[in-house]
């Protein structure tokens, strides 16, 4: 039952992985199919009488060529091609050298030959500017020993030279005809898919990361080693972001693959645009650091209170929504090839992102460490606690509380005008105060004030500037979140753009909005 268990699992993982994506089913039996095509010339008598055992390089040329796009393919034919046409030139002028040197010799010269070339191409495949031909240098380097090594065994190396590339041109043929024609995957499609989902992964994580950053109440965080190790199984789009910082390497490859291909589907004219598609996708991972810092900040060790997110509530959420409305709008006129103009939603972008700014200067004190009330021995303590209470996180109720102060005052004066017998008003203290916010703060300090109580023998004056400084290093964390928002939306005016751009060079269809 073990083994059978095994198998099953075995077989449904390779299922999901089919599933997930048809073209390796499609690009499997396509090299299965150019395979069996060129076998035939073996399995048939007439062609290998022809070709004799030289016919085995075009099965050899199907394997080193054939790659799941059609542009991939070209580039690979191309360099497959070049590489063994100057591998086959040089084996036959160092093979007639040689033969002209006499019997003595002749080894001599092939095995320095196959030395020379042997260093050369590899030491001119790590050019820089020659990487993207290194498997034409290889070509080169195994064609050519092949060629001269046969040909001086043979004693016919001009022969066994023509059939071997009159074998690698069958091979080459037979591959570039079934990749075209049976299923074709274009490298072309592939890159125009890839950045439209990007446009999407972001738009997507900015929206789950604002929305668990304004409703986590701090009372329930992940572990340190998931929190380590990016382990976050209820933010999908998490992941999804992260694939989008590590796709360059990948829109760079389908790009270069793409310029080899001849127009077709969407995209019918010549010298199309693809580099235009990487300069876009390099501007959106721009974009896409400042959602990952979002992230950050959310999973963060230092917290904001909750209720101190509350106040700017409505200011965050107007600006994450419309950067992501934003966002998803410039992947969609991607997706359609379409161009369109951006100013309404730009000014909504701009107009929320300017009420969040007005807001976080109308209520920085609340974000600082240092908010005391004015010098002035008539104010009590009391002002301050209203300072760090739930209801002064409320903007509404901040001008009703200020204009009652003069009332207070007039309170507290009475109060300590008073006869010394008389009782003085209950007024909170500093530290109980502090001791309640604390308590308030879920995340960091992680202790509360009762440890350090324990600990400390009761909360002294020397340990109170310490409080005040840890709650107005949570405090910040939350003007952090707003500043990275703010940032976001500043670098999506590149982002337009370079989306403008593209649009404008790939002759999108316009629509004016």
């Amino acid at each position: 039952m073990g083994p059978f268990s095994s198998c099953k699992a075995w077989l449904w993982s390779v299922w999901d992985f089919a599933k997930e994506d048809s073209n390796r089913v499609k690009f499997a039996f396509k090299v299965g199919l150019a395979v069996l095509l060129v076998s035939f010339l073996v399995l048939l008598r007439a062609p290998f009488h022809i070709l004799g055992t030289n016919i085995i390089w075009s099965i050899l040329t199907v394997s080193i060529m054939f790659e799941d796009t059609v542009g991939a393919t070209f580039n690979r034919g191309f360099n497959r091609a070049l590489g063994s046409l100057l591998a086959g030139i040089l084996g036959i002028a160092v093979a007639q050298l040689a033969l002209q040197s006499g019997r003595v010799s002749e080894p001599i010269i092939i095995g320095i030959s196959i030395f020379l070339i042997g260093a050369i191409a590899s030491f001119m495949k790590l050019w820089p500017s020659l990487v993207p031909y290194e498997n034409g240098f290889r070509v080169i380097l195994f064609t050519y020993c092949l060629i001269i090594v046969s040909g001086y065994r043979m004693g016919n190396p001009i022969r066994t030279a023509m059939d071997r590339l009159y074998s690698i041109a069958i091979g080459g043929f037979v591959a570039v005809l079934v990749n075209v024609l049976v299923f074709p995957i274009w490298a072309g499609e592939q890159l125009h898919k890839e950045l439209v989902n990007s446009f999407d992964s972001v738009a997507d994580s900015l929206e789950e990361c604002v929305k668990r950053y304004l409703e986590d109440d701090g009372l329930d965080h992940p572990e340190f080693s998931k929190t380590f190790m990016d382990e976050f199984p209820d933010e999908p789009n998490y992941r999804r972001c992260t694939s989008t910082l590590n796709s360059s390497a990948k829109l760079e490859s389908l790009a270069i693959s793409a310029k080899w291909e001849p127009p077709h589907g969407r995209f019918q004219h010549f010298f199309y645009p693809w580099s235009e598609y990487v300069k876009v996708g390099a501007v959106l991972r721009y974009c896409a650091y400042e959602v990952m810092a979002l992230h950050g900040v959310l999973h963060s060790e230092i917290q904001a209170p909750y209720n101190l997110r509350l106040t700017f509530h409505s200011e965050i959420h107007e600006a994450a929504t419309h950067a992501a409305k934003l966002v998803r709008s410039l992947g969609k006129d991607i997706g359609d090839m379409k161009r369109s103009l951006k100013t309404s939603l730009l000014k909504k972008l701009h107009g929320s992102t300017e009420r969040l700014q007005r807001a976080i200067d109308m209520h920085s004190y609340l974000l600082t460490s240092n908010f005391d009330p004015p010098d002035n021995s008539s104010k009590p303590l009391t002002k301050l606690s209203h300072a760090f209470s739930t209801t002064l996180y409320d903007p509404s109720n901040l001008l009703t509380e200020f204009d009652s102060s003069g009332a207070e005052n007039n309170s507290n004066q009475t109060n300590q005008n008073a006869p010394s017998g008389t009782p003085p008003q209950q007024t909170e203290s500093y530290h109980e105060m502090m001791r309640k916010q604390s308590r308030r703060l879920h995340s960091w300090p992680s202790r509360e004030v009762e440890a350090f109580e324990e600990e400390e023998g009761g909360l002294s004056m020397e340990f109170l500037p310490r409080m005040r400084a840890l709650e107005g290093t949570a405090a910040l964390s939350l003007a952090n979140f707003t500043s990275l928002l703010i940032e976001f939306v500043a670098r999506l005016d590149h982002l337009v753009e370079a989306v403008d751009e593209l649009s404008k060079m790939a002759k999108f269809n316009y629509e004016g909005v």
